[in-house]
């Protein structure tokens, strides 16, 4: 018997084949689309970005070999640098912003991460509004706060009449250098614990209860719990609040120019506002201040990239 063989054709079994072969002729096309619309999305803010942020750094890098006043500059090399070392105000400057650092930056890690503990309990009434109310303060005026922290803590201001009032001394809060820079790292810190206790929160809202509770069955106690659960769990999180402080403590600014303006006797004054006072106070020097302010910029990396470290690999 003579077997017939069909004749290949158009078939269901060739169409697939046609439409894979179709498909994968214009993915590459349809790649090349979608990679030139997202640079087109991206090139304005990178352009911007450039323009506005490392052009201005480059030339602030120049700047700080340079000296004069006004356009008539001349090359200097590392004079601006070399000047660093035997300026008694920038040593008073940078010793002022360390102790704002080592002193202000632990205890507000610590005062966000204790209250965040406390307004992440379930039980706890009207949890909702303290988190407001310790948060506003980070989002308000920076002038605003530190004229009214100025007001309130004068010579002859509301909390030296309350203490005159039960009989005790006043406080020479903006007069003496020591109470002048406890005034400036009280000020921070208000401002600033709501901002950090947010990550906390967020953090500790992400830990998975069932390992409290294992912890409990256990016997652990409270403090246990905290040391060797919360804190390890949320040892990321206190990285990245510890480096963003740090950066901002270096950059600090608005609080010592309008609550002490870096009185009494250069006994506040922090790196930033003497990098002001530089270009707006004083006669102006450019070259200088740009070499200060690139003191700060190897002070942040060096701070950030130690504090790295110790975080551990596993943060990086």
């Amino acid at each position: 018997m003579k077997q017939v063989t069909a004749a290949p054709g158009p078939g269901p079994s060739g169409r697939p084949k046609k439409q894979a072969a179709s498909r994968s002729q214009r993915r590459p096309t349809l790649d090349r689309t979608l990679n030139r619309w997202g640079w087109a999305f991206v090139a304005l803010s990178v352009i911007l970005i450039c323009v506005f942020v490392f052009v201005p750094m480059v030339q602030a890098l120049i700047m700080s070999f340079q000296t004069g006043k006004g356009a008539n500059v001349r090359f200097a090399g590392l004079l601006n640098y070399k000047r660093m070392l035997t300026d008694t105000t920038m040593r008073k400057a940078l010793f002022n912003t360390i102790i704002y650092l080592i002193i202000q930056v632990p205890i507000m890690i610590l005062f966000a991460l204790f209250i965040s503990i406390l307004l992440n309990d379930k039980t706890l009434k009207g949890r909702s509004f303290f988190r407001v109310a310790i948060f506003l303060p980070c989002i308000t005026s920076l002038v605003s706060y530190s004229l009214i922290m100025k007001n309130i803590f004068s010579n002859d201001g509301l909390f030296n009449q309350m203490l005159m009032g039960l009989g005790m001394e006043p406080i020479l809060w903006t007069t003496d250098p020591i109470w002048a820079k406890v005034l400036i790292i009280v000020s921070i810190t208000w401002r600033w614990t709501g901002y950090n206790m947010i990550f906390y929160l967020s953090g500790l809202q992400n830990i998975d209860p069932s390992i409290y509770e294992a912890a409990d069955i256990d016997g652990a106690n409270a403090f246990q719990k905290f040391t060797r659960m919360t804190v390890p769990l949320l040892k990321p999180i206190i990285l990245f609040t510890t480096i963003t402080s740090t950066i901002g403590t270096l950059q600090l600014f608005d609080e010592v120019k309008n609550i002490t303006e870096g009185g009494p006797a250069n006994g506040t004054v922090t790196i930033s506002q003497y990098i002001y006072n530089l270009c707006f106070e004083y006669t102006p020097n450019f070259g200088y201040a740009s070499a200060v302010a690139f003191l700060v910029v190897v002070l942040i990396v060096i701070l950030s990239l130690v504090q790295m470290r110790l975080g551990g690999k596993e943060n990086q």
